[in-house]
């Protein structure tokens, strides 16, 4: 079984006063492109962390049987806490889970299915994009206990810092696993 722990609970710091994941873009609020992509794809389960104006943002999810939401209720002290709180809730049957970020929009389900395909013996399948690392990231099971170690407001990249003997590096030739959109100015591309 293949998850997917989707990064939903930040609060938009960079965005001027709105949250970027309820923003319209391309004719529906960000967050459901993200999950979208993630559904189309081939995993078997998506655990949505949310936190931040978490009742706003379940409220545009359509149901899921793929689906299961989890709330951070310590949100405000940054993504490892979410990574944490996604990890805790995964299947018993999973056997390896990509964190991915709801603020990718771009992430289409041939890259989760590209990555899925390049497993092996690596503990840890990256995207890059002509030789910058990307997200999601896919990490087996066995790395579940070092990734429950990172703390702050930190994402997965520490690991990587860590564990560079673990990683496969694909090459995706598509720019969207190094584009966030963070701030105003990102949607208007």
């Amino acid at each position: 079984m293949i998850s997917s722990i989707l990064l939903a609970a930040g609060q938009s710091k960079r965005m001027l006063g709105e949250n970027k994941l309820i923003k319209e873009f391309r004719g529906m609020p960000l967050i459901n492109h993200s999950i979208n992509n993630i559904l189309y794809s081939d995993i078997d389960e998506l655990i949505i962390v949310l936190g931040f104006q978490s009742e706003i943002v379940k409220k545009l999810i359509k149901k899921n049987d793929k689906i299961k939401f989890i709330f951070n209720k310590d949100f405000e002290a940054g993504m490892s806490s979410s990574i944490k709180v996604g990890i805790n809730g995964l299947s018993n049957k999973s056997e390896a889970f990509f964190i991915s970020l709801a603020d990718m929009p771009m992430v289409n389900k041939n890259i989760y299915n590209k990555l899925i395909i390049s497993k092996t013996d690596k503990e840890i399948i990256v995207p890059t994009y002509k030789g910058q690392q990307g997200n999601p990231i896919l990490f087996s099971i066995s790395m579940k206990k070092k990734i429950m170690n990172i703390s702050g407001d930190v994402g997965a990249k520490n690991i990587l810092k860590l564990c560079k003997s673990k990683i496969l590096n694909v090459e995706t030739n598509d720019e969207s696993i190094t584009k966030g959109f963070n701030t105003p100015k990102s949607f208007n591309n």
